[in-house]
């Protein structure tokens, strides 16, 4: 409901480090007031009854139901994953901590310890979705890993379309293609951060994926 309120008519009072996006024509200078585009603005935001029936109906959604099961293989997948130290951040049984983890280079505001609740450090991911967009933080939210087998495209702009993808320890390379969404103009992208799994041997990695895919 937060979230929704926020955005609504966002873009039209938005500004990122003097940065105005439906400023015209110099994009550095709010609108006047009778000049906002009468068809993208909205002068009231979303009822609490709206947001109220909104939450509900996400709150009703329902997982589809998960046809991989926990076998053998995956008791292996479940010791690599406690022995790589997986559920430090991605704690069972939500397989979260719901912390923020910083984005790489972002130095959190003096108090900002007190009033959020921060992992103090990075995994490496990516910064510039939360640090060069008007919207940015200078957080990630830690996900959960709870329906990665049905989810796709991973990573925090969805580089990688699978999990195999993502373990790949290849994407760290400047010559990698994407299998999931790419950078605009771009044929190649290194896709680095989160490390962690990109140097098991083969027959550990193969483990830790069937059991991922499990939850």
């Amino acid at each position: 409901m937060r979230y929704a309120a926020l955005n609504q008519g966002g873009d039209d009072l938005a500004s990122f480090d003097g940065f105005v996006p439906d400023a015209i024509p110099d994009f550095k200078a709010l609108p006047a007031p009778d000049k906002l585009d009468p068809l993208r603005t909205q002068p009231d935001r979303y009822t609490d009854e709206q947001l109220y029936a909104l939450a509900l109906y996400v709150y009703s959604l329902q997982p589809p139901p998960n046809p991989n099961k926990f076998e053998a293989v995956d008791s292996h997948g479940l010791k690599i994953f406690e022995r790589e130290g997986c559920a430090i951040c991605h704690t069972p049984p939500l397989y979260t901590n719901n912390k923020l983890t910083l984005a790489e280079g972002f130095t959190p505001p003096p108090g900002a310890e007190q009033k959020y609740d921060i992992l103090p450090v990075s995994v490496g991911t990516d910064p510039d979705l939360t640090l060069k967009t008007r919207r940015g933080t200078g957080y990630y939210k830690v996900p959960s890993l709870k329906g990665v087998w049905y989810r796709g495209m991973f990573g925090h702009s969805g580089w990688c379309a699978t999990l195999e993808d993502w373990f790949d320890p290849r994407r760290t390379r400047d010559d990698y293609v994407p299998t999931g969404f790419k950078p605009y103009g771009a044929k190649t992208y290194a896709v680095k951060g989160h490390p962690f799994g990109l140097n098991l041997s083969a027959e550990d990695k193969q483990a830790l994926i069937a059991f991922l895919k499990t939850l």
